[in-house]
């Protein structure tokens, strides 16, 4: 048996857990975590056990809190993901862990980080045209195969997570650390990978004028993939707290601008005029030529339609939550587009050539070793700056939650530690 944090999901947990999400997490909130209907409990549970081929078992080093996960546990998740997940569930799809068995090129006691897809490699079986292709994260069988239902790990209860003591993964999901790269710089390789995803669906043209909505570890991690990846022009980025402004400047922000001034700053900087409608938010006619929505919230997607010039792009980081007005994307002929996940990340062994490419667009070693080679040398020292044990889970909950208001960018859980 082992200490894991485990989710259930039931209507009273899920209404309950909805209902405290429009209130401020220290109040309400905090309340419905602690009570009977809680959907995450610490519980000891059985260890994982592993499928026949090439698995292991992993133990999480470091597990981060992503802005899902609070969705998740705050009730803002669609009730869409209900048909792709299996439960009971251990929570935690961002992990660098050690592996506790021997596999192929992999010895045990290695440090890994998970990409977290349960693609068709994991499965078995016969690929998905979208596996043929390099596009894992689009797999249409994560509801088959030799584990249970779960779009990733973290949402399977076969596989565990990393917010338990222990969990699996197919060989295919792992990528081995260097000893350059420590484990609170690993722990945000998966969702950097995530961000390098999203700047390639986007397509930014050079000189580009990009607007990011939303500078949490969502927003700074797609501004330092723009720069490394992309030729854009001027990067402008919308931030509500102070550190989020000095961080975002660190990565080569051209500049920052407040929530409630950011219609006018980018009008000035962007160009166009500022129109006001009856009810609603100010938009323009004119603006940036890209938006990356890294906020999960209605209000940040808002913004970035009403920011955007006609015939933009609009590009979804963030997971949606809550209701939107979509007549710009009518009325100014945007393209809005959805990056899910990290796609061609190689199975192990990387292929040979790592300038041959993917139908991605992402070199043939993924998208996970470029996160990797990115991550040991951007200026990410301090992103993690908050580690708690399983035990004071509540805690970090809340910490993550209010992450931007407390000066924090990623809290993390350590299942090792007591």
């Amino acid at each position: 048996m082992m200490p894991a944090l485990e989710y259930r999901q039931s209507t009273p947990r899920f209404l309950a857990a909805r209902g405290a999400s429009s209130t401020r997490l220290g109040g309400r909130m905090s309340g419905v975590l602690a009570s009977s209907v809680a959907p995450l409990r610490l519980v000891h549970r059985a260890e994982p056990s592993l499928p026949a081929g090439e698995w292991t078992r992993l133990r999480p080093l470091l597990s981060g809190i992503c802005g899902s996960d609070v969705s998740l546990l705050t009730g803002r998740s669609s009730p869409y993901f209900g048909a792709v997940v299996s439960m009971p569930f251990v929570p935690g799809h961002e992990v660098v862990a050690e592996t506790l068995d021997d596999l192929p090129g992999l010895a045990k006691g290695s440090r890994v980080v998970v990409d977290p897809v349960l693609s068709c490699a994991v499965r078995g079986g016969p690929p998905c045209r979208w596996c043929i292709s390099g596009q894992h994260s689009r797999c249409d069988r994560v509801t088959g195969g030799r584990v249970a239902a779960g779009l990733q790990t973290g949402y399977c209860t076969d596989t565990g997570g990393g917010w338990g003591r222990q969990m699996i993964a197919h060989a295919a999901q792992l990528h081995p650390v260097p000893d350059t790269l420590d484990d609170r710089r690993a722990v945000l390789v998966e969702p950097l990978a995530c961000a390098m995803h999203s700047v390639r669906r986007a397509e930014v043209p050079a000189g580009a004028a990009v607007l990011i909505v939303g500078a949490g570890t969502v927003g700074l991690l797609t501004l330092l993939a723009l720069r490394a990846l992309t030729k854009a022009g001027p990067i402008y980025v919308v931030a509500k707290h102070a550190h989020q402004h000095t961080r975002a400047r660190e990565l080569g922000a051209t500049e920052v601008f407040e929530p409630a001034r950011a219609a006018r700053a980018v009008r000035r900087a962007c160009g166009g005029t500022l129109e006001r409608p009856m009810i609603g938010g100010d938009f323009l006619l004119g603006g940036a030529d890209v938006a990356f929505e890294c906020t999960g919230a209605g209000s940040g997607l808002d913004m970035a339609l009403r920011l955007v010039r006609a015939g933009g792009t609009v590009l979804l980081s963030g997971m949606p939550s809550g209701g939107v007005d979509l007549t710009p994307v009518w009325f100014r002929e945007l393209n809005l587009v959805g990056s899910y996940a990290s796609s061609g990340s190689a199975p192990r062994p990387a292929a040979e050539s790592q300038t041959d490419e993917l139908e991605t667009g992402e070199p043939a070693g993924g998208a996970f070793a470029e996160a990797i080679a990115l991550a040991t040398a951007a200026p990410l020292d301090g992103y993690v700056d908050a580690v708690y044990p399983l035990s004071r889970w509540r805690e970090a909950i809340g910490h993550a939650a209010k992450a931007g208001q407390l000066g924090a960018v990623k809290v993390a859980f350590d299942p090792g530690r007591n």
